[in-house]
């Protein structure tokens, strides 16, 4: 899970707006009543920014969950500078307005969602429209694969996705791509970076095939927030990419006996998970994965992002010392599913984290037969060189394990200084 990576979930309730209903309100009036929400929240007054809350929001948001909130997003975008292009659509049942705000490092979109009663059911930021339009990678042979529409089903779930095959008859050989933390899309798309649609592209350009789609948690994220308990990064990842696993193995044009899955960050921190569970994959490809406790890392990254000189001395310490406390909780044997999320790093259930606390996915990659490749950045600060060493400790005795690391490549394998 990436703490830098600047998406947030979106809460669903009820939030009453001056007591007006829907079909009383002028069309701008959502757009207006957003624009207004941002305003209190910039300003950092709180109060009124939830005063239109309901007993739904404020369990998601109790007592200075909101402050917490905004604070922890100004840590990692930097200050708040303007609002700019706002824009309503409809979403099944449900209004969103999306109001693009500038930060002083980031264009991000804050959407805030109304329901049928005319309240607010929730909001959720996400990464912006980029400042220009992604360019594919140099490597990227568009004439050379063909792309169509698919749909990865787990149960009561379904995910849109893509399907890349080479051009020819095959059977090709074929990945699955698993997405990072957060609501991704199946590109992955952070700014004007799509880190699984280059590694699709390259891939089919070479030959194999490339299976991607739409993470759960972005496509169902309101399903998802009123489930009652137990979402767990099975539910999260680990189901829905044994599921992919699963339909490329019914496709005609694929080498059943070639199927591979390639998880990058929280994917591939699951991908042993995956293996376990999908035995008939032929090999794990881990990018950026942590073999340490995920908990470790986002103090780690808070470190990191709260070292940067725009952070004033009394909030980098008053931050750190509020998540110190809240990774101590995860870490209590005491730990139970009753503690309240808000009081848990990043505000994410105890379910979730009891869950991780029993998966060591070093130990279960030394259990597994299937080959794995070992990829990470050594200037990547959210999943460090320490992981990847910890994956070298953990695999020390498989013989069909390949270990390859780049000077000059971050998270996303990007070269930079």
């Amino acid at each position: 899970m990436n703490a830098s990576k600047i998406v947030f979930v979106l809460f669903v309730g009820s939030v009453a707006i001056s007591g007006a209903r829907a079909d009383d309100q002028k069309p701008d009036e959502r757009i207006d009543h957003a624009r207004a929400f941002i305003a209190d929240l910039a300003k950092e007054d709180f109060k009124a920014a939830a005063k239109d809350f309901d007993d739904a929001m404020v369990k998601a948001f109790p007592g200075d969950k909101l402050e917490t909130f905004w604070k922890d997003l100004t840590a990692k975008a930097g200050p708040f500078k303007k609002q700019g292009e706002a824009k309503k659509d409809k979403a099944e049942k449900y209004e969103v307005v999306r109001v693009t705000c500038a930060f002083e490092k980031a264009s991000l979109d804050i959407r805030v969602v109304y329901n049928n009663d005319g309240k607010v059911g929730g909001f959720f930021v996400a990464p912006g429209q980029p400042a220009f339009a992604f360019k594919p990678p140099p490597y990227a042979k568009k004439d050379l694969f063909r792309e169509t529409e698919v749909t990865v089903t787990t149960g009561e779930w379904s995910l849109p996705g893509t399907l890349t095959l080479p051009k020819g008859d095959g059977p090709f050989p074929a990945v699955v791509l698993v997405h990072g933390s957060g609501p991704n899309d199946r590109d992955e798309t952070i700014g004007p970076n799509k880190t699984l649609r280059d590694v699709a592209w390259g891939l089919a350009s070479q030959g194999v095939a490339v299976l991607r789609y739409d993470k759960r948690t972005l496509v169902m994220r309101n399903k998802i927030i009123k489930l009652p308990a137990g979402f767990t990064l099975k539910e999260e990842t680990v189901d829905d990419a044994v599921a992919a696993v699963e339909l490329l193995g019914k496709q005609k044009e694929i080498d059943k006996k070639r199927i591979f899955v390639l998880g990058h960050s929280l994917g591939a921190h699951a991908a042993p998970r995956i293996g376990l569970a999908a035995p008939q994959t032929a090999g794990l490809i881990l990018m950026a994965g942590n073999s340490r406790p995920l908990e470790d890392l986002i103090v780690e990254q808070y470190i990191y992002l709260l070292g940067q000189p725009e952070v004033p001395e009394e909030k980098r310490k008053e931050m750190l010392e509020a998540l110190k406390k809240q990774v101590e909780r995860v870490k209590d044997p005491k730990l139970s599913a009753d503690t309240l999320a808000k009081d848990l790093p990043l505000g994410v259930s105890a379910d979730y984290w009891l869950d991780l606390r029993q998966y060591d996915a070093a130990a279960t990659a030394a259990k597994l037969t299937q080959p794995l490749l070992i990829l990470q950045g050594e200037r990547d600060y959210q999943v460090a060189m320490a992981d990847f060493e910890g994956w070298k400790k953990a695999l020390a005795e498989r013989k069909n394990v390949k270990f390859k690391s780049y000077p000059k490549l971050n998270h996303l394998f990007v070269e930079g200084e």
